[in-house]
């Protein structure tokens, strides 16, 4: 949450949450299933950023709106942070089941919703926007075969199709600056532009990286100091992937979502999986850096030699 002129940054957190906050952010602990306790942790901000684990109860974001609501904050940016989302693939039937639309909205129907309900949103005066990122890009790449499709640590690497399928994706400090850089504009124009007003009521695409599984390799080549011949490399359908994933899902295994979502945004008919070459990205507007792959790919290596673990 963020207090304009103070610039207040205040992390909104579970009671039992062990969580590290960054030093100068303020913490104040509320229960989510209370709606009149996150009420009264809401109020006096204006905006609320939604980030909400994956694994958290699919009620626990539309609770969190409904507070943001009474306790008259203007701002709510939701839990989105992905590929643009275009219903209509899913919705006319284009998509076939492969759509990183239908695998993401079949799993988290609080994202439809959540789109469903924008116009009953804003008449209640909370406006919204989208923070469109693509895959991230370090955790993706370190995560592990079900993302990226690789294995950095064993040098293994399963290219999806051919692996020169170019899609968007963006490092976590780019997500950072471009959040800032969207809540320092002016709150609206028209004397100031760009203003934040411009941004209310859509999905901001921003992004660090247009790049194949192939490009990924050759960075990795260069960052490590190997060649192709170090790697174990395979090749798999894209659309057998996300086949499979779901069919792991369906049956308990948690992974099986993972390369289900990744898989269907390296299918060739899913568009938007390289939203940077479908339309422009707010990236020069918000006066965003250009990045160097092979430093993102480095602090990747990085923390796979440190033992890495985000499930710890």
């Amino acid at each position: 949450m963020l207090k304009t002129g103070k610039h207040t940054v205040t992390a909104l957190v579970r009671p039992e949450s062990k969580g590290k906050v960054p030093e100068g952010v303020k913490v104040v602990r509320s229960d989510f299933n209370n709606e009149s306790s996150l009420v009264e942790a809401l109020k006096g901000q204006e905006v609320l950023i939604i980030t909400l684990s994956t694994m958290a109860p699919l009620e626990v974001h539309d609770r969190l709106v409904v507070a943001a609501k009474k306790a008259g904050v203007r701002y709510v940016v939701p839990n989105l942070y992905g590929y643009p989302i275009d219903r209509s693939n899913s919705q006319n039937g284009e998509s076939n089941g492969n759509s990183y639309d239908q695998v993401f909205l079949d799993r988290y129907p609080y994202v439809q919703k959540f789109l469903d309900k924008v116009t009953e949103i804003e008449s209640d005066g909370l406006r919204w926007f989208v923070l469109a990122t693509g895959f991230w890009y370090e955790w993706s790449l370190a995560l592990g075969e079900q993302c990226f499709g690789f294995n950095i640590k064993d040098r293994r690497v399963t290219f999806f199709d051919d692996g020169k399928r170019t899609i968007t994706t963006t490092t976590w400090a780019q997500c950072g600056r471009a959040m800032a850089a969207l809540l320092s504009l002016p709150q609206q124009g028209p004397s100031a532009s760009p203003s934040l007003v411009d941004f209310l009521g859509t999905q901001v695409r921003v992004g660090s990286f247009r790049v194949s599984q192939r490009d990924m390799l050759d960075s990795l080549n260069r960052v490590l100091g190997t060649t192709d011949a170090d790697w174990e490399i395979k090749y798999e359908s894209s659309k057998k992937r996300v086949k499979d994933g779901i069919e792991a899902l369906e049956k308990g295994n948690k992974v099986g979502f993972a390369k289900a979502l990744y898989s269907s945004v390296f299918d060739p008919s899913y568009k938007q999986g390289d939203y940077g070459a479908v339309e422009p990205l707010a990236n020069d507007a918000l006066r965003l850096p250009k990045e160097d792959l092979d430093e993102a790919t480095r602090k990747v290596v990085a923390m796979i030699e440190s033992g890495w673990n985000p499930w710890s």
